[in-house]
């Protein structure tokens, strides 16, 4: 597909992340005024809640809302009817005014309510690497691993908007004479797609990766804070608990399955067959290249595609006991991770432990200091244009005392 031509003279630049094939959604507020929803288009927001005040579209008054959940809610039908009367007002030649604001003067909230927040695995090199250093090379992948999606349940309370400050966490480490309570030492990042789920579902009830896929509302930059040393001693025998309760920043923009449908690809090659609840009948992995920076310096660079299990298998796999999904629910999916060292998504592969160190801006690194700022880019690349995600930055801050 190629580029779709805006009447925003700044939407039709080919570098730009938010042409008009794009159009994510978002919550802002400007000056004095409340937050409510709207839409990326170039350098400026489309302001949603006013487009619904003076009848350019329908979505029921949930875009005056300060999240995105009451939208979700009307259901996939309202979301294509939408995303097609926006497609027609935005289009270069269109002649209805419609209410633009400067993204450069707008602040950006966190876009969702977040309900339920669970984070996946599903990087068969990230799983590898990661267990062979906790657990060594022949025992790093669980024997369940390429069978079914692992993953766990977060905290939906500290998941942050981009540019919120992440504070270094306390906890309790392994020590030389036994556990001892104290700043973490071993402060990492984790590279990240989190899928937006927009559909209820009912307990006692199995969701397929058919109806999964139709559930999802779309994807946001996601970089689940981790804190390696405590997560060490306290993983075993349930797995990740106070060092993943920290902090989990998403970008402020959620880009739809609609953008995003051009870039569908098959994802990393099966170790064996799934069971049928997981199988897929299309795709359901993107072309989307995908990074991190830290200070500025790009340190890793890979490609979504390489995951092993797409965010509808993994919906479809949370669902599996009867789990009831929410409008709002965030999974993670987990660490994306291609094969080679600069192919990473956290720290900890990267450095190997840290037992090889980095370089960044000319110092040595190893994991996070006080001060660092990391950031997650993504985009998909089309014909004269590129889908991309916006920012998804934090800084971290030294521990409280």
């Amino acid at each position: 597909m190629p580029l779709l031509r805006s009447r925003v003279e700044s939407a039709n630049r080919a570098d730009g992340p938010f042409p008009l094939n794009n159009l994510p959604y978002g919550v802002f507020s400007v000056a004095g005024e409340a937050p409510r929803c709207g839409v990326a288009i170039g350098e400026m927001i489309l302001d949603l809640a006013a487009c619904e005040a003076r009848g350019l579209v329908d979505a029921g008054g949930t875009f005056a809302q300060p999240q995105l959940n009451g939208f979700m809610a009307l259901g996939r039908a309202r979301w294509e009817a939408v995303r097609a009367r926006l497609t027609a007002l935005l289009a270069e030649g269109a002649s209805e005014d419609v209410p633009l604001v400067a993204m450069a003067g707008a602040r950006l909230h966190l876009p969702i309510r977040v309900t339920e927040f669970t984070d996946f695995y599903a990087s068969k090199h990230h799983a590898f690497n990661v267990g062979a250093l906790f657990r060594g090379p022949e025992n790093a992948l669980p024997p369940q691993w390429t069978h079914m999606p692992i993953g766990y349940n977060g905290r939906a309370s500290s998941v942050v908007v981009s540019g919120t400050p992440i504070r270094r966490p306390m906890g309790q480490v392994r020590g030389e004479a036994g556990p001892e309570w104290r700043p973490c030492r071993r402060l990492d990042l984790e590279l990240e797609l989190g899928a937006v789920v927009g559909a209820d579902s009912t307990m006692g009830e199995r969701i397929g990766v058919e109806q999964a896929e139709a559930m999802i509302f779309g994807y946001v930059l996601l970089n689940d804070w981790s804190a390696r040393d405590i997560q060490a001693w306290e993983y075993q025998p349930l797995g990740p608990f106070q060092s993943k309760a920290l902090g989990t920043t998403i970008g402020p923009w959620v880009v739809t399955q609609a953008a995003l449908e051009p870039f569908r690809c098959a994802g990393a090659e099966r170790v064996n067959p799934l069971l049928p609840y997981l199988h897929e009948a299309r795709p359901g992995l993107y072309d989307l290249e995908i990074g991190w920076t830290l200070n500025g310096q790009v340190m890793g660079r890979t490609n979504y595609n390489v995951m092993y299990y797409s965010s509808a298998q993994q919906l479809a796999h949370h669902s599996s006991s009867g789990c009831p999904m929410r409008v709002g629910d965030l999974l993670g999916s987990g660490t994306i991770s291609g094969p080679g060292r600069e192919q990473t998504g956290a720290l900890l592969e990267m450095t190997e432990g840290g037992k090889m160190p980095v370089m960044v801006n000319g110092a040595s690194r190893s994991f996070l200091e006080d001060g660092d700022e990391v950031g997650l880019f993504a985009q998909a690349r089309g014909e004269g244009y590129r889908i991309g995600f916006g920012p998804c930055t934090g800084r971290i801050l030294p521990t409280r005392p």
